[in-house]
């Protein structure tokens, strides 16, 4: 049965790890399926396409929602992150498709402090990317998810495509680790002129908002030239990071990479099969997006 034809839900929530542990608990010995859905809230209908994702595959959906210190770097913008619980909460019961947030404060989830916490240490591939400038990010991605798995024992996580990065590194987690669960992804949830939706997008003046979808479109005009194979990919490459900065962006990257690894293909290798991911920095908002060929 889809989503849409299971009946809407109550939507119930624990703020500490006891009252978690009790309810899950309880489902287990229902032997119902379980998904959980990570955010650090301020929802979005993005993070709700993820909800709907998950009623699919699972009888019960919980969301984590969880601002998490350990992946913001120096100088980024965790104090000033929108926390926004009690909203949220009622945009999930309107919802009706959640059963559970859990909503856990700090120490639940680091008991014994940032600074004397169990980290994570992610391969190679972390360093790059968005990792290149954001030293230690996907660490802090890892742990907290991983407390997360073992404090809820989920079936399924759900994880959308916009971060597929994180994406990508969480399923070499998952397998490198032997968890027991199964990821699921949701595709990126576009405003209607292509701009992939983000709690950031927030941090756009006005006339930035007007210019944020260029660099979706940069994306697919690049994916359109990469298929027709005419000039190398790094030639093209280069002119797209040139458009973007004669709009207005401050781009970090723009690389093609395989899908499945994120790995650099060969030149000679086929486009399909292939992903262009790009992040770029407009006025205070940092956009990330990515187009499969």
């Amino acid at each position: 049965m889809s989503a849409l034809g299971k009946s809407s839900v109550r939507l119930q929530g624990v703020y500490t790890v006891k009252a978690l542990r009790e309810f899950i608990g309880s489902l287990q010995l229902t032997h119902n399926t379980i998904a959980l859905v990570p955010t650090m809230g301020n929802l979005h209908e993005g993070h709700l396409s993820l909800m709907h994702l998950a009623r699919e595959y699972a009888d019960i959906v919980v969301c984590s929602i969880f601002v998490n210190p350990t992946q913001f770097g120096l100088g980024e913008d965790f104090s000033g992150y929108p926390r926004t619980l009690l909203e949220d909460e009622a945009l999930l019961e309107k919802q009706g498709l959640v059963h559970l947030v859990f909503a856990p404060e700090e120490k639940d989830i680091y008991p014994f402090g940032l600074d004397n916490t169990a980290k994570i240490t992610m391969p190679g591939l972390s360093k790059e990317l968005c990792g290149s400038g954001r030293p230690g990010h996907f660490d802090g991605v890892a742990s907290v998810v991983l407390r997360l798995l073992n404090l809820i024992s989920p079936d399924i996580l759900v994880l959308g495509e916009k971060d597929y990065q994180q994406l990508i590194l969480l399923k070499r987690l998952v397998r490198d680790l032997h968890l027991p669960v199964q990821i699921v992804s949701g595709v990126i949830h576009r405003e209607a002129d292509g701009l992939a939706m983000s709690t950031r997008n927030q941090y756009l003046s006005p006339a930035e908002r007007k210019v944020a979808p260029k660099l979706y479109c940069e994306l697919v005009k690049l994916s359109k030239l990469i298929k027709s194979g005419g000039e190398d990919c790094q030639t093209l490459v280069k002119q797209s990071l040139s458009s973007l900065e004669t709009f207005g962006f401050k781009p970090e990257y723009i690389e093609v990479r395989r899908s499945i690894d994120l790995g650099k293909p060969m030149e000679t290798e086929s486009p399909d099969g292939l992903i262009i991911l790009a992040a770029a920095w407009l006025g205070n908002a940092r956009l990330i997006d990515n187009i499969q060929l």
